[in-house]
């Protein structure tokens, strides 16, 4: 395959791939929006985390920067498929050369290792020698809405991109098992953001409370910036010691658990 070629198909796989994210994330990010904020606002309203509420202008700011990420995950996307058709990859297409087996386990070791990049990438975003040109434009959001999900810097957007390089670098990967996992991400991501606490009230005490992440804990950590640094499991924010203290009280608090006034939330 000539050069010319290979930038051909790269540049329609930055397009396409930009355009289904683009889909993905405004289907989800659309739909939570009028679930929560919209038509059943009142309904959940108990379930609110923060008692801040996001303002138009910090919506629009989000949608905004959500956009500008999608295009530098179009990039990278462009990039890693040029990488591709060079040979420089582990994709494959022919399901039969690693099994079924593998595709779908493949899924789960992506999410894994998704989870420990974003936790390490995510504390070092946070020292002062980067926070404010790297990480701050996605705390401007102390009240998230879905919205906030990709709502990154250039310089951000690029290292949450990574991830998709450093798997396909190094591990097997079937396309539809990656394109898989990232609607998985998106959709925790958005859900992550919504603000409203979506497990039931026994789920902290729980097994699965035990190993995944809920809105509580990512709300609380756009809160109080300095813990809470898990994307999906809380393994690594128990090993590091980063959950906040005040993380369970937090989540009784927004299932109902406990009044309002035996939690303080300033």
């Amino acid at each position: 395959m000539t050069i010319h070629d290979k930038l051909a198909r790269s540049l329609a796989a930055l397009l396409g791939s930009s355009l289904s994210q683009l889909f993905w994330y405004g289907l989800l990010a659309c739909g939570v929006w009028l679930f929560f904020h919209l038509v059943f606002r009142t309904r959940f309203r108990h379930r609110r985390v923060s008692r801040q509420e996001p303002t138009g202008r910090q919506m629009g700011r989000e949608v905004l920067c959500s956009m500008r990420s999608i295009g530098v995950f179009g990039l990278v996307t462009g990039g890693v498929v040029y990488a591709a058709y060079s040979g420089w990859t582990r994709l494959y297409v022919d399901v039969g050369k690693y099994g079924w087996g593998w595709f779908w386990g493949s899924i789960g070791v992506m999410i894994v290792v998704h989870d420990a990049y974003f936790y390490w990438t995510h504390r070092l975003m946070h020292h002062r020698w980067l926070y404010r040109a790297v990480h701050h434009t996605h705390h401007l959001s102390m009240s998230p809405t879905p919205w906030a999900a990709y709502a990154f810097s250039p310089a951000e957007a690029l290292v949450q991109a990574g991830i998709g390089p450093l798997i396909v670098f190094t591990m097997p990967v079937h396309p539809a098992a990656f394109g898989l996992f990232m609607v998985w991400q998106i959709a925790f991501n958005v859900f992550g953001h919504c603000g409203y606490e979506i497990f039931p009230r026994w789920f902290l005490g729980s097994q699965a409370g035990t190993l995944l992440n809920s809105v509580t804990h990512h709300a609380l950590h756009h809160e109080k910036f300095r813990a809470n640094f898990g994307l999906y499991f809380n393994v690594w924010d128990r090993l590091m010691g980063t959950n906040h203290p005040d993380y369970e009280r937090r989540f009784e608090l927004a299932t109902g658990r406990q009044r309002a006034t035996d939690v303080n939330i300033q």
